[in-house]
C-alpha cells in the first residue's frame, strides 16, 4: 500500500500542459484550477474574455483528481427537504438542474474529445438498515408524484445480488442516469481544452490578498500581483480565510479512499455485476465502484477531519471494505489517499458575490457534475451572458467565527455516529 492518488498515477498530469507566468492584467482571475475554475474559464473564453487560472499547487491537484469519479443526479440534501425548504417550483428547478449537470458533463467530454471513461452506469444507493429501505420505497413514490421522474426503482434484499455481491445491505435504490468517469482524465482534459482556448494556467501561485481598486481588483499572490476586472473563487474544500465571509460559509471535510490491485474479471462481475456507482445510507457513508482497469475503489470517512493519519485511515477503510465484501479479504491494497470536500450548513451548493468577488462552492461530495455545470454558469454570469444561477437565489448560512474546525468537526462527527447507531 502506498500513499498515492491512484487516478493521477494512472493518468499523470500531461507533461506538455502549457503553463504561464503570472500576467499583469486579465479580465477575470479565477482562483482554483479544478472543475469549477476550468469550466468557468471555458465559458468566459467563449465570450471573448481574457482569463487566468491561479492554482496554489498544480492544475487539478485538489478534489478534482482525488474524488471517486461519480457524476450523480440530485444534490446532497434530499429532494423532499428541498421542496419543504424552498417550495415545489424551486425544488423542481433544482432537480432538473442536477439532471442537466450530468448531461452537461457528457456533452462537454464529447465536444472537447476528453477520453475520461464516461459511462452512464447509474448509481446504487444501499440501505444500511431495514427502515432505510422502507424510506427508499416511499422516495420512489414521491419522485413519481412530485417530479414525474420514473427513472428510479428499488431492489429488495432478495434481488440485490443482481446489483452487488454483498449481503451487508437491506436493499437498494437505482438511478440509471448517474454516471462514472476517470476524474484525472477529466480534469486534465478540461485543462488542455482551456489552454487551447487561450486560458492562462498559472501554477504554484497562492492567493494572499484581494483588494478593490477603481478598475476592479488587485490580486496579490506569492508569485506577484495582477489586476483583474473580476475575480472568481473556485476553491471549494480548500477555501482559505482570505475572504472571511467565504470561509465562514463552508467547512472542509476529509474523505479517504483506497484501491485494490486489479481484480480478476470473474470477481469484478461478482462484486458489481452492473458496474454501478455505489454508496450507502449511513451518515459516515461508504462509497465504492470498480475503476476502468478493474480495481475496487472504496472510500468514505470515519471522522470529518481532513487531516487524519493516512495509513491508519486506510486500514480502517480496508476493514470496512471487507465488511461489505468478505471476498476481498487478503486482497492487496495498492493506493490510499485523501482529499477535501466542502460542505455548507444547509447541505446545498452556493454561489454568488461577497465583497465584490464571485464564488461557487460547497458541493458536498457531488462535485463532479455540480462543480462542472455551476462553474460554466458562473463563467456565463461573469461574461454577462446570464444574470444569475439558482444557487445564488437561496440564503447562504454562515458561521459566526473562524477558525472553527477543531471545535465544530468533532461535535458533528459524534452526532453522525449517534445518528448511524440510532436511526
Amino acid at each position: 500500500m502506498k500513499p498515492s492518488v491512484y487516478w493521477t498515477e494512472d493518468c499523470p498530469r500531461p507533461p506538455d500542459l502549457p503553463v504561464s507566468p503570472l500576467p499583469e492584467t486579465v479580465d477575470v482571475a479565477i482562483i482554483g484550477g479544478g472543475y469549477t475554475g476550468l469550466n468557468a474559464a471555458l465559458a468566459l473564453r467563449k465570450a471573448g474574455a481574457s482569463v487566468a487560472i491561479l492554482e496554489k499547487e498544480t492544475i487539478g491537484w485538489g478534489a478534482s483528481s482525488r474524488n471517486g469519479g461519480m457524476a450523480l443526479t440530485g444534490l446532497k440534501e434530499s429532494m423532499p427537504v428541498i421542496f419543504q425548504r424552498y417550495g415545489a417550483e424551486m425544488g423542481r428547478a433544482f432537480w432538473q438542474w442536477s439532471l442537466d449537470a450530468v448531461d452537461y458533463v457528457e456533452r462537454l467530454t464529447t465536444e472537447e474529445g476528453i477520453d475520461c471513461n464516461f459511462v452512464r452506469s447509474g448509481h446504487l444507493l444501499l440501505a444500511f438498515k431495514p427502515q432505510h429501505f422502507a424510506h427508499f420505497v416511499e422516495e420512489v413514490r414521491w419522485f413519481r408524484k412530485q417530479l414525474g421522474y420514473t427513472d428510479l426503482w428499488v431492489v429488495d434484499k432478495a434481488e440485490l445480488h443482481c446489483e452487488i455481491g454483498s449481503t451487508a445491505y437491506h436493499g437498494g435504490l437505482v438511478d440509471p442516469r448517474s454516471a462514472g468517469l476517470h476524474p484525472a482524465r477529466y480534469v486534465f482534459g478540461l485543462a488542455q481544452a482551456a489552454a487551447r482556448q487561450g486560458v492562462l494556467l498559472v501554477e504554484r501561485t497562492a492567493l494572499m490578498d484581494i483588494r478593490r481598486i477603481r478598475t476592479g481588483f488587485l490580486v496579490n499572490t506569492n508569485s506577484g500581483t495582477l489586476s483583474a476586472s473580476e475575480v472568481l473563487i473556485a476553491t471549494n474544500g480548500y477555501t482559505t480565510n482570505v475572504i472571511r465571509p467565504l470561509r465562514q460559509g463552508i467547512f472542509p471535510v476529509g474523505s479517504y479512499i483506497i484501491t485494490t490491485e486489479p481484480l480478476p474479471v470473474s470477481l469484478q462481475q461478482e462484486l458489481s455485476p452492473r458496474g454501478r456507482m455505489c454508496f450507502d445510507s449511513k451518515h459516515f457513508l461508504n462509497y465504492f465502484r470498480l475503476t476502468p482497469d478493474g480495481r475496487m475503489l472504496f472510500g468514505g470517512r470515519h471522522n470529518l477531519s481532513p487531516s487524519l493519519d493516512l495509513i491508519d485511515s486506510a486500514r480502517k477503510m480496508q476493514a470496512r471494505m471487507v465488511e461489505v465484501f468478505p471476498q476481498l479479504t487478503g486482497v492487496p491494497i495498492s493506493h490510499t489517499w485523501n482529499g477535501n470536500l466542502g460542505i455548507a450548513l444547509d447541505l446545498m451548493p452556493h454561489a454568488g458575490r461577497v465583497n465584490g468577488v464571485h464564488y461557487a462552492y460547497a458541493y458536498a461530495g457531488h462535485g463532479v457534475s455540480i462543480a462542472s455545470f455551476l462553474g460554466k454558469e458562473m463563467g456565463e454570469v461573469l461574461a454577462g451572458k446570464r444574470t444569475s444561477t439558482l444557487f445564488a437565489q437561496i440564503n447562504h448560512p454562515r458561521y459566526g467565527f473562524v477558525p472553527y474546525d477543531r471545535f465544530y468537526l468533532p461535535l458533528v462527527s459524534t452526532w453522525f455516529r449517534l445518528l448511524d447507531f440510532f436511526t
